[in-house]
């Protein structure tokens, strides 16, 4: 998550116009927004590594909020259900280990 949301945040900054002309109609704030949404994430995974629980529930809405904008400029719906994959993983393998699972050490 960190390297996924790292280069994807670098990409909007350096070729946020390439995206941006991926999908004309989209409002020329989109780059930006999802550049802020992976730089959150980059400190909400940094949270989750020490053990924050509402990082787990920010990341979440994160994620939410980048799948309505990605909607709202026309990625295709399987395109847009991708980026929920990550919340969905990070929470498979907070539930990992028995009785040692990291949900439980969440705080």
């Amino acid at each position: 998550m960190l390297a996924a949301n790292s280069l994807t945040f670098l990409y909007y900054l350096l070729a946020g116009g390439k995206a941006a002309a991926a999908f004309p109609n989209a409002p020329s704030w989109v780059p930006y927004v999802l550049a802020v949404g992976c730089a959150f994430n980059v400190f909400l995974t940094i949270s989750v590594f020490r053990w924050k629980k509402w990082a787990f529930f920010a990341f979440c809405a994160v994620a939410a909020v980048i799948f309505a904008v990605n909607v709202l400029i026309g990625v295709p719906i399987f395109g847009a259900v991708l980026g929920l994959v990550g919340p969905a993983l990070l929470y498979g393998v907070l539930q990992i280990g028995g009785a040692n699972k990291g949900w439980i050490h969440l705080k």
